[in-house]
């Protein structure tokens, strides 16, 4: 072996076992107790602490090309080897947009000499780019990203007569930005009339308001029905718009899927008087009802995956005015042990923690050989402490903005040790430098 773990518990399948693992080049060569015996050039003592897969975050802005000075793959990367996550997929909305296979490749190629985790990316949709949609080979590519809401440029598709053809026509996975743009226009007049450009950030849940979202949810959904389409919706907001997903444990029978993100699972609308346009994200952080119906869903099996939409932006940018400041934030350093603090607070289990942040999300984007503790997949492998509390403070965030929202936080768990297709890139607090691998996956 490369790398033996002794005496850890392995948190897997819905079990938590006490095991060993082996580790031979690029996959888990071995499961099972008693391996002290097998010769491995490292061994590393897993007594008191957990082993899971490597979660896997659907929805990622890492800014290459075109915005760097937010972030870019390497740096952010490495925030997400360091919080345990091991592959992500990231979004078209850099620039220039990932709207042709061409600049989609060039991203590609950046994240194989610079990403440290395994990496897949999506293809961006726009209202006159079908021809370029329809050109994606599934095995390389994790999915379409559609804005059916507020961006930038001329990400918006609002043409309903594309989305129908695209709904239609696309094979793979659609992902849904869901935000109703008309309604957000309407709702940002009324209160710049009122406020000017100085409106209260306590007043963003009601721009992006429950309406704006469920109307575009609904949409998609009716859309992906009528059609026999896969969609999955990215980050929901409210309470009404969990009323939309099926009940079913197995993901694998769904064809319509939904995502909650981390900061809609933390924080509330309470929050934004301590912490402001820190937390501003679209869709909004709502109210602490639809914090509470986002979490019932999850563990009902209504919401499938567990992601942190993290995007970073400079700490200038986000102290801004209401509408110069920026949507979006940093989190994927911290998804990771943000999950770990509810389930010390028994809100859910650590089982609940792996289906949703790795398997679901493998089995979701059908990723080959990932997502999973299995002798023969790749060796994805986060090993951590439990009760090893730290506190997060600006000389150990690893994203390039140098800020998080949870600043000042104690947290209870650490990451300790992380491992990307056999490599290890993160050990006792210091990155390990290595290179991710292009993820695959099955038709």
């Amino acid at each position: 072996m490369d790398y033996l773990i002794l005496n850890a518990k392995i948190v897997n399948e819905g079990k938590v076992v006490e095991s060993d693992l082996g580790i031979k080049g690029e996959r888990i060569e071995k499961i099972g107790k008693d391996l002290q015996s097998v010769s491995a050039k490292k061994i590393i003592n897993g007594t008191g602490k957990i082993i899971m897969p490597g979660a896997i975050d659907d929805q990622v802005h890492f800014r290459e090309p075109g915005l760097t000075h937010k972030g870019n793959i390497y740096t952010e990367s490495r925030a997400a080897v360091a919080g345990g996550v091991t592959s992500y997929m990231e979004m078209p909305n850099t620039y220039p947009p990932a709207f042709t296979q061409e600049l989609l490749e060039e991203k590609y190629m950046i994240a194989a000499k610079n990403s440290l985790a395994n990496y897949s990316f999506y293809l961006g949709t726009s209202n006159d780019n079908f021809e370029e949609v329809m050109k994606t080979n599934l095995e390389n590519i994790c999915g379409l990203k559609i804005f059916m809401g507020s961006s930038t440029g001329n990400l918006l598709v609002d043409n309903p007569v594309v989305l129908e053809k695209l709904f239609s026509s696309f094979p793979g996975l659609i992902a849904t930005h869901c935000e109703h743009e008309p309604t957000i226009r309407k709702n940002s007049e009324v209160m710049k009339l009122k406020y000017g450009e100085n409106v209260p950030i306590e007043l963003h849940p009601l721009i992006r308001s429950e309406e704006a979202c469920y109307l575009s949810s609904s949409f998609a959904i009716a859309l992906a029905k009528k059609n026999g389409a896969r969609l999955h919706v990215l980050h929901i907001s409210t309470a009404k718009e969990t009323e939309l997903f099926e009940q079913n444990k197995n993901i694998l029978d769904k064809k319509i899927t939904a995502e909650a993100c981390i900061h809609h699972l933390w924080f509330t609308d309470e929050s934004y008087k301590t912490l402001g346009s820190k937390i501003k994200w679209n869709p909004a952080i709502k109210t602490k009802n639809d914090r509470e119906q986002i979490w019932k869903a999850l563990l009902e099996d209504r919401i499938d995956v567990i992601a942190t939409d993290h995007a970073p932006h400079t700490i200038e940018e986000k102290t801004n005015s209401y509408f110069k400041a920026p949507s979006g934030g940093p989190l994927i350093q911290h998804s990771l042990i943000a999950m770990l603090e509810f389930y010390h607070e028994k809100k859910i289990s650590l089982e609940r923690i792996v289906e949703k942040m790795c398997h679901n999300p493998a089995k979701l984007f059908r990723i080959k050989e990932r997502g999973f503790i299995r002798e023969g997949y790749y060796a994805d492998i986060a090993l951590i402490s439990l009760n090893n509390p730290w506190i997060i403070n600006r000389s150990n965030i690893l994203a390039k903005c140098g800020w998080s929202p949870f600043e000042n936080k104690q947290f209870k768990s650490q990451v300790e040790w992380t491992f990307v297709s056999g490599n290890l890139v993160w050990a006792d607090g210091q990155i390990h430098e290595g290179n991710g691998q292009r993820l695959k996956f099955a038709l």
